[in-house]
């Protein structure tokens, strides 16, 4: 038999029951401010762990995947398969940034890749390779490494055989071309590897694309797009922003050399080529116009081909990188200006660059789209030395 119920009793019951419902109120307004403030703790414990990944060798040799494309259309998917709801990843290149450097470049290197990753890899996430022809030092790889939203940036030794000066080259007669131009040979190495070396070393044979990067040069304008992807989508294999005449008394005999390549192997040369960048006169002469080879962007399996192959042979073989000073920049165009069609050469008119004191700023709308920090009036390709005319007379 149910006892009956007091006054004291029934305010208590009353006074509990209300408090079940208060809580129960406050649990359900209160949720998503909890699971925020739980994540965002959550969020701060994960970042406060080292999670930088530093690779020296790439640990496979694997091409990476190509993704299927995030902007195309696509109809919205049926509420029965939940799966489909799932984004597909956006489509990428086969591509990477490479620069070559040394420990003491350290604060230039900073620069230029906090200025790439802001303007440009923060959205698009490309992996980093890092050349030096000595060990990357421990402090140079932790700082280097730390700068990047790429998850593969590797750190790599180039081989001696690469580097170095050949045997067979004749040691006086490279001693009287440095003396007439106070260059060292380390210069002339540099110039010899990355004309007829970088694309093979191990760290890059992965990959088909490259954007050639350099300690302390400047990148002024936000880029929203792939140049990866606009180069290969349009079949180009070189891309520049500053062209200009190389310094003749580094290249003396390189026309000479090349005229005499071409007349034996005529079938390298493209029927649509870009003679008239390199020359005023149908090839008699070179104008010495060539592309800044600091930036570039371009295709490494065109490097990789049996033309460039031949062709690096052939001039490697005259000695040329030691006797006299043939530049990296100069050997790249000349080959791409005469191996390829005219319209696989790109200039990126939308990429405000600097190194030295040379600068190309975007003009008009693509200065404001690309929110570009540089002044339009500096800009070498308004210069009168400046071989841009040259280039764009080919497209006229």
């Amino acid at each position: 038999m149910a006892l009956p119920l007091t006054p004291a009793h029934r305010r208590s019951v009353v006074i509990a029951f209300a408090t079940v419902l208060f809580v129960c109120y406050f649990m359900t307004i209160g949720h998503e401010d909890n699971y925020s403030s739980f994540k965002s703790l959550s969020t701060q414990w994960s970042a406060s762990k080292d999670t930088t990944v530093v690779v020296d060798v790439k640990q496979s040799n694997e091409t990476p995947p190509q993704l299927a494309s995030s902007s195309e259309s696509k109809p919205l998917p049926s509420l029965g398969n939940i799966s489909s709801y799932v984004s597909s990843p956006p489509r990428r290149a086969n591509a990477t940034l490479v620069m070559l450097a040394r420990n003491t470049d350290l604060n230039g290197v900073i620069s230029s890749v906090e200025q790439l990753e802001a303007r440009f890899n923060r959205k698009f996430n490309y992996p980093w390779v890092f050349l030096n022809d000595e060990p990357f030092s421990t402090d140079f790889k932790r700082h280097v490494a730390s700068l990047s939203s790429a998850v593969d940036v590797s750190f790599g030794l180039i081989p001696r055989e690469s580097w170095v000066q050949p045997d067979w080259i004749d040691e006086g007669k490279a001693q009287e071309g440095r003396n007439k131009l106070a260059v060292f040979r380390a210069y002339r190495n540099m110039c010899r590897f990355n004309s007829g070396f970088f694309f093979n070393h191990e760290l890059l044979t992965p990959y088909k694309w490259y954007w050639r990067v350099e300690p302390d040069v400047r990148y002024y304008c936000d880029l929203d797009y792939d140049p990866f992807l606009f180069m290969e989508d349009r079949d180009k294999v070189y891309g520049f922003t500053i062209s200009m005449p190389e310094w003749e008394p580094t290249i003396p005999s390189l026309w000479s050399t090349v005229k005499n390549f071409v007349a034996e192997h005529p079938q390298y040369v493209s029927p649509d080529n870009s003679m008239d960048f390199l020359s005023d006169n149908s090839g008699d002469s070179y104008n010495m116009c060539h592309f800044w080879s600091n930036f570039e962007i371009a295709d490494m399996d065109f490097w990789r081909s049996e033309a460039y192959t031949k062709f690096f042979e052939y001039l490697e073989n005259t000695g040329g990188f030691y006797y006299e000073r043939w530049g990296d920049a100069p050997v790249h165009s000349i080959a791409a200006a005469l191996f390829t069609r005219k319209d696989q050469i790109h200039f990126f008119k939308d990429i405000g660059y600097k190194h030295a004191e040379f600068a190309h700023c975007p003009q008009g709308k693509q200065w404001r789209e690309g929110h570009c920090s540089c002044d339009p009036n500096d800009n070498f390709d308004f210069a009168q030395n400046s071989c841009l005319r040259h280039f764009m007379r080919l497209h006229d």
